[in-house]
């Protein structure tokens, strides 16, 4: 609670340091804490069977992700003292961290359950998936400013150059193997040159050659087959590869209209794997019910909303970089929301994306807390723009 009561002082006094304060979008802010402290509560609540079974005491994945609260919090307050240009600036150099990032998990990964995708720094392990969908995201926004014009005019000039960027993240990313970044980082991409204005026949190539690719990534791999058989009638082998979903769509069943109440799961006693971190939907669905799902999509909703409402801000004050930059955050969570509770839900087979600032995993947590900073700096320097034009 300390910290959150400073929280605001923080944001008045050393992040927006201009003379005059002149205010910061706090329902954004407000949205995020809300849906943060709703994944404490809920990890807490999925992760006391198997913190008992692995650490012999029921909260030890509360303190982690209480841990990586504060340190979301701490690093997101640093983050917002930073200029928008700085970003724009040290773009490729941001992206050049992650390749080499995603280069050292191929060597020095730390495996689970299957997939290389972490690295190891002593008791916490750090995902540079989730940066590289970051980093990204701010060099495609700096790259379409600079060549808006021959991204809306030209295939090998301007719209081919971002899909080779993403084509080389993509492939050192299927070593691990991380298919759900693929398509987030994939569909981000493409909403992102869309926006800038890009031809259609251009769009029209490569989600063609994209969706082919797709098909051809899960027929090459029988884990993949195997998942997307589960998923299309998961009640075929419940005990066997449809097993996860099965559980998951009984804890659905059993959450009703109102849930069973808060810690009242059966499904996390172990039945439903991964119940803390990607599943962490499901057992919401159980113990709040169906009221609880609508309001946690309400905030996520929200969030979604406001990034998109603050991305048109910008672009209505020349702000491109600001613009772009909300718009791909925006489709950012949009999207991985819709992939992790279709997976949970049976909708889509599962990929391995959390659920944006609820489900346990501190470098995912960490990344859409930077993220949403810089949503927050964004809207920061909008009201600076429009104050300044009307102090003239």
């Amino acid at each position: 609670m300390d910290l959150l009561k400073n929280f605001f002082p923080l944001l008045k006094k050393q992040i927006f340091f201009s003379k005059k304060f002149i205010g910061f979008d706090r329902q954004l802010l407000w949205t995020s804490l809300c849906l943060m402290l709703v994944g404490l509560i809920m990890v807490t609540s999925a992760s006391f069977p198997i913190s008992i079974r692995l650490a012999g005491q029921p909260f030890y994945f509360m303190f982690r992700h209480a841990i990586f609260c504060i340190l979301a919090l701490f690093i997101s307050s640093i983050i917002l003292k930073i200029p928008l240009e700085y970003w724009m600036k040290c773009s490729p150099l941001l992206l050049a961290i992650s390749f080499f990032l995603l280069g050292l998990v191929l060597v020095f990964g730390k495996p689970v359950n299957g997939s290389s995708r972490w690295l190891s720094f002593g008791m916490f392990n750090f995902q540079p998936a989730e940066l590289a969908k970051l980093t990204l995201f701010i060099f495609m926004s700096g790259y379409l400013v600079r060549k808006q014009k021959e991204v809306r005019s030209t295939f090998f000039g301007g719209f081919l150059k971002p899909v080779m960027v993403f084509s080389s993240l993509a492939i050192l990313l299927l070593y691990q193997p991380d298919l759900g970044s693929i398509i987030v980082m994939l569909v981000t991409l493409f909403g992102m040159l869309f926006i800038a204005g890009a031809k259609l026949l251009h769009f029209i190539a490569f989600i063609a050659l994209g969706i082919m690719s797709i098909i051809l990534l899960i027929f090459l791999e029988p884990y993949r087959i195997q998942r997307v058989i589960s998923f299309l009638d998961p009640w075929e082998d419940p005990f066997g590869s449809g097993y996860q979903l099965t559980q998951s769509l009984m804890a659905f069943g059993r959450g009703s209209w109102f849930g069973q109440g808060l810690g009242n799961s059966i499904q996390k006693l172990e039945y439903l794997p991964e119940a803390h971190t990607d599943f962490v939907f499901a057992v919401l669905a159980e113990e709040l019910g169906f009221i609880g799902v609508i309001l946690v999509l309400f905030l996520i909703l929200n969030l979604v909303l406001k990034a998109l409402f603050i991305g048109k801000k910008s672009f209505e004050n020349n702000q491109y970089f600001s613009g772009y930059l909300a718009f791909s955050f925006s489709i950012w969570f949009t999207l991985q929301t819709l992939i992790n509770v279709g997976a949970v839900t049976g909708i889509v087979p599962t990929k391995g994306l959390t659920l944006p600032l609820v489900s346990y995993g501190g470098s995912s947590l960490i990344i859409i807390s930077i993220a949403i900073s810089m949503l927050l700096r964004i809207d920061y320097e909008y009201r600076l723009t429009i104050k300044n034009y009307e102090e003239q």
